[in-house]
């Protein structure tokens, strides 16, 4: 693990929770995307001023019913959906992580934000915590 990436938070209007987020706490819109593979529409937000590589915030409206943001909402409301950690090696950090016991969410890392590859840690071995593992994209 390098750094904490971001905290995913799960909303039902991505353009509303963008304009809250500026306009409450002034934080600036650094990135945006569809996901189509993950069915969802994000935002990235940082705080004004923050060094690259800061900490950000993940805004996370689904574009599909059926995906896991659109089955969390439904089931608890909008809110903190996952903790993500930034880690060099993915494949590494998955290898070791299945030798201690540890759970992952998918066999094999997929596409996250910007290119990335993720991978989670189960919340029942992440202390009910969702973990997302992101690996920069190059």
């Amino acid at each position: 693990m390098t750094a904490i990436d971001h905290v995913g938070i799960a909303v039902p209007d991505l353009d509303a929770a963008i304009t809250w987020y500026h306009d409450h706490l002034g934080m600036i819109l650094v990135h945006e995307e569809v996901n189509d593979d993950q069915g969802i529409r994000e935002a990235m937000l940082a705080v004004r001023g923050a060094p690259k590589g800061t900490a950000q915030i993940q805004l996370m409206a689904p574009i599909d019913e059926s995906s896991t943001i659109a089955k969390f909402l439904d089931k608890r409301g909008p809110g903190i959906q996952q903790m993500a950690v930034r880690v060099s090696d993915l494949d590494g950090l998955s290898e070791q992580l299945r030798s201690q016991g540890i759970r992952l969410v998918y066999d094999a890392p997929r596409r996250g934000t910007a290119n990335s590859r993720i991978n989670f840690v189960h919340p029942k071995d992440g202390g009910g915590v969702l973990i997302e593992l992101v690996e920069p994209a190059a």
